[in-house]
Order: structure tokens, then C-alpha cells, then sequence
């Protein structure tokens, strides 16, 4: 038997704590608009530059396509170093540059490092979050969103840490998230890896347990925000409230305690007790027998259609099965939720990249782009974790597909777009928390989907290129949009005060009139997206009103089967002579 210290260490449950800490802090590329402002001051770039760069930054926090194809043929442990070592070259160089210690580099120079130093987000992502879904397939739902929205509240814990450390100081900002991420995926490396699939009959209490205590954290730090807001903090008391994040960071580290010890007990019992006789007829072998050969048959045809990838790209198998690569890339669902996911997640992340501008623009104090950060953080955790649970519950319970919840993420969305294109009084405070809410709620419904229609098998490298479509929206309405009328306006504006624009200046733009034409846009973009998605919820109707989780209990009733402990020998008794048994022990 293992001793309690090493079933804590290396049970799933502490695996699952190291993931939430490494989640925490891989969220950085949602504060790009706290030190967007360093970079085009300290470089002197326009907006169109600026939103170049943070489109390279979306791309590289999103293309984890070789994240996924590396953790197919490697372990989670060598994903999580190549993207602690990314994590920290790109940031590190980003500082070097704004801090002005190397002489300024080209405009190709720092999309890369961006890029590199948002691409470890894919890679953490990966090593940790499919890591967890594997070894929870049957609560994917909560896994997802309770991981995710650690990532999103993650920009809000930074940002506490950071003002604590470095008072108001973005440019040491940007050096913090170069180390801080690189230096938790490094401490828990060995600590995330794959298991067996078993199944665990309190496994959605521990769940609830985790979810309550990242309840408790957000509601810490939105009180927190509120507080600042209202009377602002000094050093010493983000210092105060930092403490308290770090503690309620660590606290889920009691539920793990208590439920690896109690599996400890439950195994020393089954181990030291013999073991219950049970007796199984006949007809029960048989059935088992009959199973037992379905299976064989299910997986001799699973073989035949996976025998190669090549001829069989437009033969899927049926949906839930594991479909190839190329099977998941070119089908009708892939395509669908793709598109939809490009009008969606690229409308509401423009928003976020562009608030310190848009605050700036619309007469918003300074202080106020710090709240705005924090609130689209803190939000952004709510939507992770209020779809992820939710459309977990909604379809045990009721059979509701997840599509139909995405679909009302997205037209749920066009509100706070609306809210920033109008100028609403106030509005800004109130459409962060609406982006925030949307942007995040759309990355568990998207993982789940996938993980749902085309299955597990290769799920490391079909979520990453599902994420490619955040970027790739990102670039068509913040770069080519956003960021092209708001210099127009800011030139337009510049001319009519017969102000020249010097080489090296930054370029601003102050009004209604800078992002009002580009959020009508993205709003009408986001309402195509909403009925694409209701393609998906059509096709998927029939799929969703089935038992989607059945594949997996089989596999962990085998599992379980598989480590129970040695039976008794085996014995036969007549029962009114009609009727063979036998005597199977049970492990307890």
C-alpha cells in the first residue's frame, strides 16, 4: 500500500490542483490592454500597428497547433517546459524592448516575440487542460469550466499580485508575466500526466467543492476591484489583498487532502478485508460473454475505419465516435463551428484589446482601464465556468445541447458591442463585464463540442485548431477593421486641428466616432455567426438526445475490473439442478 503522502502526491485529484495553479497564471494575454499603452508610448506606434501586434498576439495565444501534435506523441510534462521556456523569451524580450535595454527593434521583431510569448498559453492549455478532460471524460463539463475559468480569472490575480510587487509600474508588468507563468509550470511538472479512467461515485461533489472555493476568489477580487475603484488602495493594502488571493489560490488543497485520504482508507480496507462472494449465473456469464464480444466486434470496426486516415477523410464515423484528424478538419460540424466561432470569439476579443483605447477615447480616466481589465478577468471566469457547468448539468438532466447555449453566448454578446458603438453613459463598465462574460462562456462550449462530436483520440490537436479561429477573426475585425477606422478618425481629427503627426508619435483619436463604425460591424458579424451556429444545433439535435457519456462508464467498469483486487478461487454450485454458477470474489 502507498502511503497517504504519496497517494496525495500522485493521485488525480492533486493533478487537478496543479492544473487550476497552472491555469492561474496563463492567462496573461487577456492584459494586454494594461500595458498596450507602454508599448505604442515606449515605441511610438500607431493603432494600426498596435492592433498588428496584438493580432500576432492572438494568433500565438490561440495556433497551439503544434502544442497538440506534440502532446500526442509526448507526455504533459515536456508540452508544459517548451511552454514555460516560450512563455518567458517572448515576454522577456517584450520588456527588454519597452524598458528601451536593447535598441528598438522592428515592428516584425515584436510581433514575433508576442506571438512566441503567447503561444506558451497554447502549450499550458494543452498539457493541462486535455490532460484533465482524459481523465475526467465523464465531467468534462466541469473540468472545462472550472480550468478555463481559472484562466480567465487569472488577469485579475496578476494584476493583485503585480500592484502589490511593482505599485503601478506596467512595464515591470510585462517582465512579471514573463516569469511568473514559466516558474508554477516548472514546479508541477511531473505532477500532470495521463491516468486510468475510473469512476468515482462523489466525483461531481469534489467538483462542486473546487467551483465553490473559485467562487469565493472571484468574489474576493471583484469586492476588491469595487473597493479600488471607489477609495483606491494603496501599496501596502494590494499587498494585504494579494495575501488573501495567494491563500484562497491554495486553499482547494484541503479538498484534495480530504478526498485522497479518503480513497486511501477506502483501499487499505478492500486490501486487509477479504474480499464479499458473490454468485453470477450462468445466464450473467453469458451476457457478459455476449458484451464482451460486441466490444470485440465495435473495435475490430473502429480498426477498419481508422486504417488509413487518407481514404477514409470524407467516411467519418458516427458522431461521438474518435474521428481522425483530417475525418474532424473536413467535415460539415468542424466547418460550421469554426466559422461561427471566428464572428464570435473575434468580435468580443477586439473589445478586450482595444479597451485602453476605447476608454481613452471615450473620456474614461485612466485608473478606470485598470478596472475595465479586471472586470473583463473576472467576468470572463464566470462565463467559463456558469457554461461549462451549466451545459453540463442542462445536458445530463435535460438533454440540451451545448450548441444551443452557444448560439445565445453570441447574440447575448451583440449587446455589449452596441453598448461601446453608442456611447452609452457608463456603458463601458457595463459592456466589459458583458465581453468578458461572452468571450470567456465560448471556450468550454467550443472544447466540449469538439470533445463530443469528434471524440478524444486526438483532442490535444483538434481543440487547438479549433482555437485558430479566435486570431483569424481577431485579425478581419481588429486589425482590419478597428484598427483601420480608428487611425482614419484619429487623422481625420489630427487635420481639422492642423496638427502634423511626427515620425514616431503615437496616434490618437478621442470620441464617439473612433470605434462607434467598427462596433456596428462587428455587432452585424456577430448576428451572422449567431445563425451558423444554429446550423450546428440542427445537425447535432438527434446526437445530443442521446447517452453520449455510455462509451466511457463501459471503459471505466473495465478499468475498475482491472485494478480490484486478486479473487478467490473459482467454484461452481448447482442450484435445483437447472442452474451452473459461479463464484466470483469482489474486491470492496
Amino acid at each position: 500500500m502507498k502511503s497517504l503522502a504519496i497517494q496525495i502526491l500522485t493521485g488525480r485529484w492533486f493533478m487537478f490542483f496543479a492544473s487550476l495553479l497552472i491555469m492561474s497564471a496563463a492567462g496573461a494575454t487577456y492584459m494586454f490592454g494594461l500595458y498596450s499603452g507602454d508599448i505604442k508610448t515606449a515605441l511610438g506606434y500607431d493603432q494600426t500597428t498596435l492592433n498588428l501586434l496584438s493580432f500576432f498576439k492572438d494568433l500565438g495565444a490561440n495556433v497551439g497547433i503544434i502544442a497538440g501534435l506534440l502532446n500526442e506523441v509526448s507526455p504533459p510534462w515536456f508540452t508544459l517546459i517548451i511552454g514555460a521556456i516560450l512563455n518567458f523569451f517572448g515576454y522577456f524580450m517584450i520588456w527588454l524592448a519597452v524598458t528601451k535595454r536593447i535598441s528598438k527593434p522592428k515592428v516584425w521583431h515584436m510581433c514575433l516575440y508576442i506571438c512566441v510569448g503567447a503561444n506558451s498559453q497554447s502549450f499550458a492549455n494543452t498539457g493541462s487542460i486535455v490532460t484533465c478532460v482524459k481523465n475526467f471524460p465523464e465531467s468534462r463539463g466541469f473540468v472545462l469550466g472550472i480550468l478555463k475559468g481559472y484562466v480567465g480569472l487569472s488577469g485579475a490575480i496578476i494584476t493583485q499580485l503585480y500592484h502589490a510587487f511593482y505599485g503601478d509600474d506596467t512595464k515591470s508588468l510585462i517582465l512579471m508575466i514573463g516569469w511568473l507563468p514559466a516558474a508554477i509550470s516548472f514546479a508541477f511538472l511531473w505532477t500532470v500526466r495521463n491516468m486510468k479512467v475510473v469512476r468515482q461515485t462523489n466525483e461531481l461533489k469534489v467538483f462542486y467543492n473546487f467551483l465553490y472555493i473559485s467562487f469565493g476568489l472571484a468574489t474576493f477580487l471583484m469586492v476588491v476591484i469595487i473597493t479600488d475603484k471607489l477609495s483606491g488602495f494603496t501599496r501596502s493594502e494590494f499587498g494585504g489583498s494579494a495575501a488573501v488571493v495567494i491563500v484562497l489560490l491554495l486553499l482547494p488543497i484541503i479538498v484534495v487532502v480530504l478526498e485522497e485520504r479518503k480513497l486511501w482508507k477506502d483501499k487499505q480496507v478492500a486490501f486487509n478485508n477479504p474480499a464479499p462472494i458473490n454468485i453470477v449465473t450462468e445466464k450473467a456469464s453469458l451476457d457478459s460473454l455476449e458484451v464482451k464480444d460486441d466490444n470485440e466486434r465495435s473495435t475490430k470496426v473502429e480498426s477498419v475505419k481508422t486504417a488509413s486516415c487518407w481514404t477514409t477523410i470524407f467516411s467519418p464515423p458516427e458522431r461521438g465516435d474518435d474521428y481522425t484528424i483530417l475525418q474532424a478538419l473536413f467535415s460539415v460540424d468542424m466547418l460550421i463551428l469554426f466559422l461561427a466561432t471566428i464572428c464570435g470569439a473575434g468580435g468580443t476579443l477586439t473589445a478586450i484589446d482595444n479597451l485602453g483605447q476605447i476608454g481613452g477615447s471615450l473620456g474614461y480616466p485612466k485608473r478606470s482601464v485598470s478596472t475595465f481589465v479586471s472586470l473583463v478577468s473576472i467576468w470572463n471566469y464566470f462565463g467559463r465556468v456558469t457554461s461549462g457547468v451549466l451545459s453540463e448539468i442542462f445536458l445530463i438532466k435535460y438533454k440540451f445541447p451545448r450548441p444551443i447555449m452557444l448560439t445565445m453566448i453570441l447574440l447575448f454578446s451583440c449587446t455589449g458591442h452596441l453598448l461601446i458603438a453608442f456611447n452609452v453613459p457608463g456603458g463601458l463598465y457595463v459592456a466589459s463585464v458583458i465581453i468578458g462574460f461572452c468571450f470567456g462562456a465560448q471556450w468550454p462550449l467550443l472544447f466540449a463540442i469538439i470533445s463530443e462530436v469528434f471524440g478524444l483520440k486526438y483532442y490535444s490537436t483538434l481543440i487547438n485548431f479549433g482555437s485558430v479561429a479566435s486570431p483569424i477573426g481577431a485579425y478581419l475585425l481588429n486589425v482590419r477593421v478597428a484598427g483601420y477606422l480608428y487611425d482614419k478618425e484619429a487623422e481625420k481629427q489630427h487635420k481639422a486641428l492642423g496638427i502634423l503627426r511626427k515620425e514616431g508619435q503615437d496616434l490618437s483619436c478621442m470620441g464617439t466616432a473612433c470605434f462607434k463604425l467598427s462596433f456596428i460591424i462587428i455587432t452585424v458579424v456577430t448576428l451572422f455567426g449567431v445563425l451558423v451556429s444554429m446550423i450546428l444545433v440542427v445537425r447535432t439535435k438527434k446526437f445530443y438526445k442521446s447517452d453520449i457519456y455510455k462509451r466511457f462508464r463501459e471503459k471505466a467498469l473495465a478499468t475498475e475490473m482491472e485494478m480490484a483486487p486478486p479473487t478467490p478461487e473459482k467454484s461452481t454450485v448447482d442450484e435445483n439442478d437447472n442452474v451452473r454458477g459461479k463464484v466470483v470474489g469482489k474486491g470492496g
